[in-house]
């Protein structure tokens, strides 16, 4: 597993990751011991670097992370979480240091720790970059030791834009893939002018560029994937990309050809993401073992050619970016 540095934050991490919401909820069943042999398997394979939330199966992701690195011992990797959706309604005005402190003591028990590695904004409304007052109150809990560092996770390009002015800012997390590039045009370049980490999640777009989905395929009434198709509970950028299903299915079948004999699409969805320089880290989720070792598997892929590299980029300008790139 190649590494790669986190920002100017003085740490490497894998540049695969384990993404832990799918081990949390909201992807149909997953059992516990399917959760838990997933996030063995990932880091048996050599992640060291693992994304959580609290609202994840409310606490049932960290608590699980938590329960597997207490069995495993040795060196604990990074472990990232999230807070801010716990507020209902969610509004700018609940981002208080209050809330946010709260939010922070409950994450930490569940991770079992004193001090997080990394605290994410939780795709907050827009108007929350626009406050300096919560950058304040997140600087006030990195000085009270309850976190290393902070970051935001945002659903678009000018919120990431937005967030790293704030200095405190150690990472962005924003969704980045074959059907969602336009973060490479502007945001990759400035972040890592600031030293700033990106973490790219939504890297597999839900599934299809997997390349295993058809039209007949069904997923569980507990699955985001058959709820918020247009936003229903969340920003529907978070499912499928964004992309209406019947064309991206179309487009996948166009990928096929470019994908070299023998490696499965989501490797090849991955090591196109591990391209740009200025990722730190992806983190695509897995809800069995041999999932994430396929994950896992992508960072030994070689790197892709130009011309597929091109091939790709006009693809997403002439299908995909019409639907997509103005919107996030």
């Amino acid at each position: 597993m190649k590494e790669r540095k986190f920002g100017s934050t003085g740490r490497t991490v894998s540049e695969i990751g384990f993404g832990a919401w799918a081990i949390g909820g909201s992807w149909g069943e997953v059992s516990e011991a399917d959760a838990r042999a997933a996030l063995h398997a990932a880091l048996d394979a050599g992640t060291s670097f693992i994304d959580t939330a609290d609202v994840y199966g409310d606490g049932r992701s960290e608590r699980i992370i938590a329960e597997v690195l207490k069995e495993r011992g040795g060196a604990r990797p990074f472990v990232a979480t999230k807070a801010g959706r716990r507020l209902s309604p969610h509004t700018a005005d609940g981002y208080t240091k209050e809330a946010l402190a709260g939010f922070v003591e409950r994450s930490l028990r569940n991770l079992g720790t004193e001090r997080l590695d990394l605290l994410q904004l939780h795709c907050p409304p827009t108007e929350v970059f626009y406050r300096p007052e919560v950058f304040a109150a997140l600087d006030d809990l990195v000085a009270d030791g309850k976190l290393a560092r902070y970051g935001v996770s945002v659903e678009k390009v000018e919120e990431g834009l937005k967030a790293i002015e704030y200095p405190g800012v150690a990472s962005v997390q924003i969704i980045y893939n074959i059907f969602r590039q336009r973060p490479a045009a502007l945001f990759f370049r400035e972040a890592q002018a600031r030293g700033v980490a990106v973490i790219v999640r939504v890297p597999l777009a839900s599934g299809l560029l997997t390349g295993k989905m058809s039209a007949t395929t069904a997923f569980a009434a507990d699955d985001h994937r058959a709820f918020n198709r247009n936003g229903e509970a969340f920003d529907k950028g978070e499912t499928f990309a964004g992309v209406p299903f019947d064309l991206a299915l179309e487009v996948v079948e166009e990928l096929r050809a470019l994908v070299p004999e023998g490696v499965p699409m989501a490797q090849f969805a991955l090591r196109w993401i591990l391209m740009e320089e200025a990722v730190s880290v992806v983190i695509p989720g897995a809800r069995t073992a041999a999932q994430a070792q396929g994950n896992a598997a992508a960072s030994d892929l070689a790197p892709l050619p130009p011309e597929v590299m091109a091939t790709l980029r006009e693809l997403y300008r002439a299908r995909i970016a019409p639907h997509v790139h103005q919107l996030w």
